[in-house]
């Protein structure tokens, strides 16, 4: 039994979304801290059942959102929350690529809860909130498109509007057409711009604009793969003591409260107001 497994004190959860729920909540019950993949959950309800029950027994809850472990994207939040760029207005993110897995059940919304807004979508959200530092949402519109797929979408188109005024625009896709793979999260600031996939970073300064990127960047060959050591390396930290989570629980549950209106509104095709 779990409970008796006193030499275990984390779990990873790496299992089809349908099961995030039930595994992670005997975890947790269990005492034991959890880092979770990506999406927490198919939805908002179960997510909270997730992050209510950490709360609770008071263990940590880790999503494994990598994307923000990247190094650009490490440095394009150093920049940004410094302030170089100005009081940011609005980031565009996307990643179009192929389905991250062939296995059936990411393709069967009863299991996945969704297709690739949840699978690639969900990353690009969560990496533009965190740019934003998470404000209050205000209205969400999206469109959904099945052009290969039944189930679940292939294709989304998300535009997302805080109370404080900026904007976020997510775009991802397993089936648009074009050569390579496409990950981009671009922030533009009231005195600037920068963007990662490369880094760069744009400064206007008595009125011309200068490319101030660092010369000596230390960006990785695969930043993808070393993204998931960082994370790892968080994770087994904030189990022990020495640092605090990046992507809590808390901030996955703001997200997967946008994730909700995504689908509300594509299949309405109305805009989703927040009060």
């Amino acid at each position: 039994m779990l409970e008796e497994s006193d030499d275990i004190s984390a779990v990873i959860i790496a299992t089809q979304t349908s099961v995030h729920k039930d595994i992670a909540k005997k975890c947790l019950e269990a005492g034991k801290d959890i880092l979770i993949e990506k999406p927490i959950a198919r939805n908002y309800k179960e997510a909270k059942v997730i992050v209510d029950t950490a709360a609770r027994m008071k263990k940590k809850i880790m999503v494994g959102m990598n994307n923000r472990f990247r190094n650009d994207m490490m440095l394009q939040r150093t920049f940004t929350k410094a302030g170089e760029i100005g009081e940011i207005f609005y980031v565009k993110a996307g990643w179009i690529k192929p389905k991250s897995s062939d296995q059936r059940w990411m393709l069967q919304k009863v299991m996945s809860g969704g297709g690739v807004f949840l699978d690639n979508g969900i990353a690009m959200l969560d990496l533009g909130m965190w740019i934003l530092g998470f404000p209050e949402i205000k209205r969400v519109s999206a469109t959904n498109y099945y052009h290969n797929t039944k189930s679940v979408e292939d294709s989304s188109i998300v535009m997302i509007n805080f109370k404080n005024k900026t904007t976020l625009t997510v775009e991802v896709s397993w089936g648009i057409q074009r050569e390579g793979e496409l990950f981009y999260c671009n922030a533009f600031g009231k005195t600037g711009s920068t963007s990662i996939n490369p880094f760069v970073i744009y400064k206007k300064m008595e009125d011309n604009l200068y490319n101030i990127t660092p010369k000596k960047v230390n960006i990785p060959a695969n930043p993808f793969k070393k993204s998931y050591e960082y994370e790892l390396q968080n994770f087994i930290g904030a189990v022990k003591g020495n640092n605090d989570l990046i992507s809590s629980g808390k901030e996955a549950l703001k997200v997967m409260q946008i994730a909700d209106a995504v689908y509300k509104s594509a299949r309405s095709g109305k805009e989703i107001i927040f009060k």
